[in-house]
């Protein structure tokens, strides 16, 4: 199998902190180094006076390399246009998740080839920004062969796929209690038997302040059903008013509860007593005009904290990692350092991956080349398009 040597990096970010040369960081910073791949996975990492031999060699010219992003939550398979919705919202018309209907309209009209070409042009997007692997949710399409559908294309460009059948309550079910009842048990019953065979995750939008999302109780209901259709857990949580999303999450063991932007310190003490990731979607609030969630006090708790895009059609039409780091900076009381590794090590956990957002042996060659000689120039330099994934073959 062929070997490339990266050398010529000016600052490496491993996000390996017990590496022998990495200055004992979180992030396991070597300077003046290199790394050496083998196929698809990472075969030696190291000073650049120490490099082995390979086949190819490619020189970085003083540029920092990082873990390629990870992003842990994006809604890509949708068609149509909410530009007029943010344009609304920017002279203060609030978000209550109500506009997810003319996506999933739009997304249903849509043919499969559609569907495809938008979605690959989305991937493609977030991959000329430093983005590896991405997470791809359903929710566009709420009924049983949309949502299959959706989830049958995102498996296309990613393995980590997530049936968000749950999203809202689509309008042709909204009538009475009894219809909206039908809908969950459709989604625990026909609609999750399609859908598994083509997701690793089930998702709910668990949100008490929103008459289109789902009850604690409605998405017990449901997150316990995908559990035992083998999926695993994720949650929508906390994102427009404090609810028990998180709560629901931690006691569930969920891999991510997403959002958490009104938390209360019953909600961090759960996610500090349990293993549930809090993924933080600054692109969200940014779009929204809503506050920031704080990040800090997350992270002074002990919680593992995760960074995304929320790429989506409503509340965050944005596919920049970068963007999202910046804000997490400046917004929310992250460090650079600490903004950089949730984007990466952060939202791999969420992901429960330990072979993606680190870059040390045996782990996926997933990397990113900064024009710039630090990770610091993510946030120092918003808006420039510095990142960029290293396609190896």
């Amino acid at each position: 199998m062929s070997t490339t040597l990266v050398t010529g990096i000016a600052e490496l970010v491993t996000n390996d902190p017990t590496h022998p040369d990495g200055d004992g960081s979180p992030l396991g910073v070597i300077e003046h180094a290199a790394v050496v791949t083998e196929g698809d996975r990472i075969a030696w990492v190291g000073r650049a006076q120490d490099a082995p031999d390979a086949d190819e060699r490619d020189d970085l010219d003083g540029r920092a390399l990082v873990p390629a992003f990870v992003d842990s939550h994006s809604h890509l398979v949708f068609a149509g246009d909410r530009s007029a919705e943010f344009a609304a919202r920017m002279t203060g018309t609030p978000y209550d998740g109500g506009g997810i209907a003319v996506s999933m309209a739009a997304t249903r009209a849509a043919s499969d080839d559609e569907l495809r070409a938008l979605v690959g042009r989305r991937v493609a997007e977030m991959r000329a920004q430093g983005t590896g692997v991405v997470e791809i949710k359903s929710g566009y399409g709420l009924s049983v062969a949309d949502e299959a559908r959706a989830l049958r294309i995102a498996r296309e460009f990613t393995d980590e796929t997530t049936f968000l059948g749950a999203h809202v309550v689509p309008p042709e079910f909204r009538s009475d209690d009894a219809s909206r009842a039908s809908y969950v048990a459709l989604v625990c019953g026909e609609m999750l038997q399609a859908c598994a065979p083509h997701a690793r995750w089930i998702d709910v939008f668990c949100e008490p302040h929103s008459e289109f999302a789902f009850t604690a109780d409605e998405s017990g209901q449901i997150l316990t059903a995908g559990k035992e259709a083998g999926l695993e857990l994720r949650v929508h949580g906390n994102q427009l008013g404090a609810g028990p999303g998180v709560q629901l999450a931690a006691r569930l063991g969920a891999a991510s509860v997403d959002h958490c932007t009104y938390l209360t310190d019953e909600d961090i003490a759960s996610l500090a007593g349990s293993s549930t990731v809090a993924t933080l979607l600054p692109g969200v609030e940014f779009s929204t005009r809503s506050p920031y969630p704080d990040a800090r006090r997350l992270l002074d708790a002990g919680v593992t904290v995760a960074l995304a895009s929320d790429c989506n059609p409503g509340t965050c039409y944005s596919s920049s990692m970068p963007f999202a780091i910046a804000v997490a900076v400046r917004d929310m009381g992250m460090t650079p350092a600490q903004a950089l590794h949730a984007a990466t090590a952060g939202a791999a956990q969420s992901l429960r991956r330990d072979d993606i957002g680190v870059l040390r042996p045996g782990a996926r060659a997933e990397l990113t080349v900064l024009d710039a000689p630090s990770y610091l120039h993510l946030a120092y330099r918003p808006g420039v398009p510095i990142a960029r994934r290293i396609d190896l073959g």
